[in-house]
């Protein structure tokens, strides 16, 4: 008797497969999570998943810290996807045959991130919990889509069953045939990564930014934020530490020698300047994905981060029995509570008001922010604010310890009046990285305030001016003292109604 369906066959298939070297990793088989085998809604094809081990076992074959396998893992996986066009066998992996494989080309992405603390990139085959080294091999999960073969029945069957064969054991043959030596560079530069975001805070360090890193992303359908996307194609201007920043050196414990870079000081405040489109928020965006450990070539694999950075931005969402004492001292209309534990709607300055706080009151290591996505009303002052709000400048200035152990690194090209209150500032011309002295760009804004004072001045003459000829008055103006007709006698304004 058939199965009345695809999955009730799957066991049946999973039963039948074997391959020299490789086989179904039956403990890990849970249906239909890591191995399913069902029909897409259009029956253009059969999409499968299957848990198996490879017998290569590279923790044998490297005598090093298990804690970097991972980058041996991520590595033999992108040797996998990259030998997919050349490997008939290995098409399923991508969907060839089917009616439609542009749905699955997931499963042969390019990924360049070999771990990350947070669930991202899901559907990408990547090294995780379900693609790892272990005691017997290597752990992977194979899934990718077949040509649909019909309702299941003894021919249908039959060719699944070879098809996934065959894959299994093209998998294997592939695994077994990498090189050992990219493997290895890999699984030292994983540790490298590890090791040094470890070592960060016994330097006095939560971030390095190695000299040499590529910080610009290039996106893709798949890739399409920053922390998984992979390195730019083209020009990319490769980051360097300018020397008045004091440069850094640190160890590549694994892989030997040290690199230099800059390092990201604990407690202290440091902007990110220059004009529009200089890859601020690029270079911003870098640091946080520190925090994960990547391939060598993504660019960022010297850019190394401590885990648990905060990133805050403006946005308009309720809250509830939320802190934002620092910054507000009354509460806008609307709100319930006290500032100290406020509940409503809240407006852009109020969350972000409230996120800085709590990554402050919960002692994160490094807080990030983008002016592009921030509330200017909570980072400088206005002249129509009121005394209610006490902004970030404000507070740098007057109550720096109440940031505790906090550093705070944002990228501004507007704020000036914040980031003077920095103690380093990096400024981006021409996508290459400057130092910009606090003490000189402070005396650049003193100018350009000054100026902007005489503008404003030169404004009030002209609007006096409108005022008094609206009025009736007439003006006199004389370019000195000794010129005109009253010769040295000062000018003098005249009323129509004087004799």
């Amino acid at each position: 008797m058939h199965p009345s369906s695809w999955p009730d066959a799957l066991p049946g298939i999973l039963d039948r497969i074997s391959a020299e070297g490789a086989a179904v990793d039956r403990p890990r088989v849970r249906t239909p999570v890591t191995a399913y085998l069902v029909p897409a809604d259009d029956r253009s094809a059969i999409q499968f998943s299957v848990p198996v081990v490879v017998g290569r076992r590279i923790l044998e074959e490297f005598p090093l810290d298990p804690a970097g396998a991972d980058g041996a893992v991520a590595a033999l996986i992108e040797h996998l996807k990259q030998r997919v066009p050349q490997v008939p066998d290995m098409g399923p992996l991508a969907g060839a045959g089917t009616r439609f494989p542009g749905r699955y080309r997931d499963g042969v992405e390019p990924y360049t991130v070999i771990r990350s603390p947070s669930a991202m990139a899901e559907p990408l085959w990547k090294a995780d919990h379900r693609n790892f080294a272990g005691p017997e091999g290597l752990y992977l999960t194979l899934r990718g889509a077949l040509p649909y073969p019909s309702p299941p029945h003894q021919e249908g069957i039959r060719q699944v069953t070879e098809w996934l064969e065959a894959l299994l054991a093209a998998t294997a043959r592939e695994v077994f045939h990498a090189s050992p030596a990219p493997l290895e560079e890999e699984w030292r530069n994983s540790l490298d990564q590890k090791v040094l975001r470890d070592a960060l805070p016994g330097l006095g360090l939560v971030s390095f930014l190695g000299d040499g890193a590529l910080p610009a992303r290039g996106f893709t359908h798949y890739r399409c934020f920053p922390r998984v996307a992979g390195p730019k194609e083209g020009v990319s201007v490769p980051f360097r530490c300018p020397p008045e920043l004091g440069p850094v050196e640190v160890e590549l414990s694994a892989s030997g020698g040290t690199i230099t870079g800059l390092g990201i000081r604990r407690r202290e405040v440091m902007a990110i300047t220059g004009s529009n489109a200089e890859g601020k928020s690029t270079l911003l965006s870098a640091v946080w994905c520190g925090q994960d450990d990547h391939l060598r070539g993504d660019g960022r694999e010297h850019i190394v981060t401590v885990p648990n950075v905060a990133t805050v931005e403006a946005g308009c969402q309720g809250l509830f029995l939320a802190d934002v004492s620092l910054f507000f001292r009354r509460l806008p209309p609307g709100l319930s509570g006290t500032p100290t534990a406020v509940s409503g709607q809240g407006s852009a300055s109020l969350v972000m008001a409230q996120q800085l706080q709590r990554a402050v009151r919960v002692g994160a290591p490094l807080c990030l922010f983008d002016e592009d996505r921030s509330a200017p009303n909570l980072l400088v002052p206005s002249c129509v604010q009121g005394d209610e709000v006490m902004v970030l400048s404000r507070i740098l200035a007057s109550q720096r310890d109440a940031m505790g152990d906090t550093a705070l690194l944002f990228a501004a090209g507007a704020l000036d009046i914040l980031v003077a209150r920095a103690d380093r500032i990096l400024l981006l011309e021409g996508h290459a990285a400057h130092a910009m002295n606090p003490s000189e760009f402070r005396r650049r804004l003193r100018g350009h305030l000054a100026d902007v004072m005489e503008s404003l001045r030169a404004d009030a003459v002209e609007e006096q001016d409108a005022v008094d000829l609206k009025s009736g008055v007439t003006t006199c103006r004389l370019s000195s003292w000794g010129e005109g007709p009253g010769g040295g006698s000062p000018p003098s304004r005249s009323h129509p109604d004087e004799g």
